[in-house]
């Protein structure tokens, strides 16, 4: 599809809205996020950098694949997160940029 000046424009299911840049998944600005920036907002993890290096590791399962610390978090997706022997797995209730500490838990139910 070519717009007035005969540039090519992108059809997404945008409607409107500013569109965020993963737009070929057919996401919307604000309910997306990168996962390593998640694990750190909603404090499943304490720091970005640890949770980058946890991905790295493998030890960071999004809807029961293995997932790049880029990889995008929206809400409903599935989070598994190995610390050890012990294993815990989330469901993404929310996607928030900032949070206070009380309602961190609010992002994510314990599965």
């Amino acid at each position: 599809m070519k717009g007035q000046d005969g540039a090519a424009v992108l059809q997404t299911a945008h409607a409107g809205q500013k569109p965020c840049m993963n737009c070929f998944s057919g996401c919307f600005t604000g309910e997306n996020m990168r996962l390593d920036k998640f694990l750190k907002v909603s404090r499943l993890i304490r720091r970005r950098t640890i949770a980058n290096e946890a991905c790295d590791a493998g030890r960071v399962l999004l809807n029961d694949r293995p997932a790049k610390a880029s990889a995008t978090v929206k809400a409903g997706d599935v989070i598994e997160i190995q610390f050890g022997t012990r294993s815990m797995k989330v469901k993404v209730l929310d996607v928030r940029e900032t949070v206070k500490k009380e309602e961190a838990e609010n992002l994510y139910s314990i599965i």
